[in-house]
């Protein structure tokens, strides 16, 4: 994704784990750093993405605070669907959790 872009909305930020939204955060951090010193030797050809920038990196860090309120939930991980077991292994645990019971 490109940071800067339409595709860093405050909606697809809701779905980013914590990990990611510091990530992110990194990178818009790392790449204006860059355009700032582009802006300083001249080399600079699009300042608009200076603004933008900074602009992903104030939306990054109020998703951030705003989930460290609670005002915003954390999106839940997502689990992997567990195997189902084999019958045999089904009545090898059954017998066991009736003996623990009486």
């Amino acid at each position: 994704m490109a940071v800067g872009s339409k595709d860093l909305a405050p909606a697809e930020l809701d779905t980013f784990e914590d990990e990611r939204l510091l990530d992110e955060l990194r990178r818009a951090r790392e790449e204006l750093f860059n355009l700032r010193f582009q802006a300083a030797t001249g080399q600079l050809d699009n300042h608009g993405r200076l603004r933008a920038i900074k602009r992903d990196i104030a939306r990054i860090y109020t998703v951030i605070r705003e989930r460290e309120l609670g005002i915003r939930a954390t999106p839940l991980p997502v689990e992997k669907p567990a195997k189902k077991a084999s019958k045999k292994s089904e009545k090898a645990t059954e017998p066991e959790a009736t003996e623990e019971s009486a």
